[in-house]
């Protein structure tokens, strides 16, 4: 199997797994843990549709999914709270666990929701993709994380800001001490929209800077077709929230390219898996 690391993250391969983890967060390895397992054979298909419920087996190799990668970093797959991801920018705080003998996945509680912030230890916050961008959050000052799912539509919404705004709000933590690390997404080599959601970003960023708009939004040359760089979008917005540069670190890595690795809607079209990243303080 190929290796993704770079100076960014690490490729980690412990016996029949293998994750992604981010250098910057293994310095406080005694205070949180993180992973986004690499395995097609790994697939978190919970229900991302409140209208459509899972069926049993795909929600039992969804627990065998979680129970694996969560016996390699040696945490209770049991403490999983996962939010049901319908690309909005609501994020919620948890407080506990509801279920205590069992995960915490396709909860009303949870419902419309599309990140998650604590500050408690043994909760372990869950988010999936097949493209779409995840935001791993850590204040390491107040101990505080966040995990955030944030497709084209959750960019265009600012849950990335949001998410700060609610650490600073509810948790007090200063943007100046936030990390923010970008898991494997969709990048925009492969990110090619229409012109009405070519329309929709260059309405809603209109404040941004127009040479980083220019960069950002590119005209295909033979088609009416543009590609997206939804990743620094992310980068320009949470860095004007307060957050350092240095503290915002991208993966670099595209799921599209890396498609035989990691879940990709674009590539795997009707019956897509799911990737997931995980973070929980200890």
């Amino acid at each position: 199997m190929k290796d993704l690391s770079n100076k960014n993250i690490i490729q980690i391969i412990k016996e029949d797994i293998q994750y992604l983890q981010f250098r910057k967060l293994l310095e406080y390895k005694d205070i949180i843990t993180h992973a986004y397992p690499i395995s097609l054979e790994l697939n978190f298909s919970t229900n991302t549709n409140n209208t459509k419920q899972i069926s049993e087996n795909e929600y039992e190799k969804s627990t065998e999914s979680y129970k694996k990668i969560c016996n390699s970093l040696k945490i209770n797959y049991k403490n999983i709270v996962k939010a049901n991801q319908e690309h909005t920018d609501n994020i919620v705080d948890v407080k506990e666990k509801i279920n205590k003998d069992s995960m915490d996945i396709n909860l009303q509680k949870y419902k419309n929701t599309d990140g998650l912030i604590t500050n408690k230890k043994n909760i372990i916050l869950s988010t999936t993709n097949a493209d779409c961008i995840i935001m791993l959050f850590f204040d390491p000052v107040t101990k505080t994380i966040a995990n955030v799912h944030s497709g084209w539509r959750g960019t265009l919404k600012r849950i990335s800001v949001k998410t700060v705004k609610k650490m600073i709000k509810d948790y007090k933590c200063n943007p100046k001490d936030i990390i923010c690390c970008i898991c494997p997404s969709i990048r925009q080599c492969h990110f090619e929209v229409d012109v009405d959601v070519k329309d929709l970003f260059e309405k809603e960023f209109q404040d941004l800077e127009m040479l980083d708009m220019q960069k950002i939004i590119q005209k295909q040359d033979k088609k009416e077709k543009w590609n997206i760089d939804t990743v620094s979008i992310n980068k320009i917005i949470l860095e004007r929230q307060g957050l350092k540069r240095e503290n915002i670190i991208d993966c670099e890595i595209c799921s599209v390219c890396n498609s035989d690795l990691i879940h990709s809607y674009r590539v795997e079209k009707q019956g897509f898996g799911l990737s997931t990243a995980l973070i929980a303080l200890k």
